[in-house]
């Protein structure tokens, strides 16, 4: 088991991450109201943007509500988060 460091917001963000199964994507705004702050988008987008744990933390599955990519703090930016999406079959 992985035990998380950051803040209780973080790392309630990055544990509903975790149930995102491979092959799909949410919005910011799906995981902000899947884990009961239907307003906090752009907070889910900083508290992803701060993951040190990708991509087992798969916050490359989370895009924006208009089918955007969004940002990628994992090594190799957003190409890298194009990349591992499309290894997971997701139609970018």
């Amino acid at each position: 088991m992985m035990i998380l460091s950051g803040t209780k917001f973080q790392i309630k963000v990055w544990n509903y991450l975790k149930k995102i199964p491979k092959g799909k994507v949410k919005t910011y705004k799906q995981v902000a109201k899947g884990i009961g702050m239907p307003k906090a988008s752009r907070a889910v987008a900083n508290a992803c943007g701060k993951n040190p744990y990708a991509p087992k933390i798969p916050c490359h599955r989370v895009i924006r509500s208009d089918g955007g990519l969004g940002g990628y703090s994992g090594r190799g930016g957003i190409r890298q988060k194009l990349k591992l999406l499309r290894s997971e079959k997701v139609e970018i």
